[in-house]
């Protein structure tokens, strides 16, 4: 924490749908997600914040840096969130070094705008079904984001040591998104990471949980697979993305 909280004028997020919001309903109509969050804290010490959010669902990380960070460069914001790669890291023909390259580049080009960058590792998929099975590459990845934000001077938040997403109630039901107590806490410790001074505490214990029995735990497993997980695979066969008709929920810097 640093002696004086920082004061930015302007925000931009970029990223795809844990960026976006999904899926932390917004009363407006939406998603509102930890950026949105993010920025109503920041608008505490600059009522005259001006927020984008440039974050659309189904991005991968070449599409993030083709469309978005061009704009990032454009607007010149005093503050960038910067999370991508994760829809790539899906894929089973995925190269985390690969990928770090690219984010490398982008990252560097953001820097020299003089903006503060935040950057964010994956989440430790240590309990979801099926995407367990590529922790280890998403734990290389992660290597290559503490090495980013270090060669840069980004601030970085560590979403895999945040031991309290592990519990399921982090979650939305797809298991891929966050809920909104999920996005809640995700936007306290981005708070903590830039030096913000909040009320809440990520690390507030989880209240206790009713025991779940196995057998009732593997059949919302295969609920699980119908409801979510066969249709991302159908989407992939055919070359579709969740947000291939969807545009950015706050295109332009405007007041927050």
């Amino acid at each position: 924490m640093t002696d004086s909280a920082p004061t930015y004028a302007s925000y931009i997020a970029l990223g795809d749908s844990f960026t976006e919001g999904l899926n932390d309903p917004d009363p407006a109509g939406g998603y509102r997600g930890w950026a949105d969050r993010l920025a109503e804290h920041l608008s505490v010490s600059a009522a005259d914040l001006r927020y984008a959010n440039l974050a659309v669902r189904g991005k991968v990380l070449r599409q993030v840096v083709a469309e978005q960070v061009p704009r990032a460069l454009e607007l010149r914001p005093d503050l960038i969130t910067f999370s991508a790669g994760g829809n790539d890291m899906l894929r089973p023909r995925s190269d985390p070094d690969t990928l770090a390259e690219i984010f490398d580049d982008a990252t560097r080009r953001l820097r020299e705008t003089g903006a503060e960058v935040l950057l964010f590792t994956a989440f430790d998929t240590r309990d979801v079904p099926v995407l367990r099975r590529i922790r280890g590459k998403m734990a290389l990845y992660n290597l290559h984001m503490h090495a980013i934000a270090d060669r840069h001077g980004c601030r970085l938040l560590d979403l895999w040591s945040m031991r309290s997403l592990l519990d399921p109630r982090a979650w939305a039901e797809d298991r891929l998104h966050l809920s909104p107590e999920g996005h809640r806490r995700v936007a306290l410790a981005a708070c903590e990471v830039l030096g913000l001074p909040v009320t809440g505490d990520w690390r507030e214990p989880w209240p206790a949980a009713p025991r779940v029995h196995w057998l009732s735990s593997r059949r919302s497993d295969l609920q699980w697979a119908r409801a979510y997980l066969v249709p991302w695979i159908q989407r992939r066969l055919q070359r579709r993305s969740s947000g291939d008709e969807v545009t950015a929920k706050r295109p332009d810097l405007h007041p927050f």
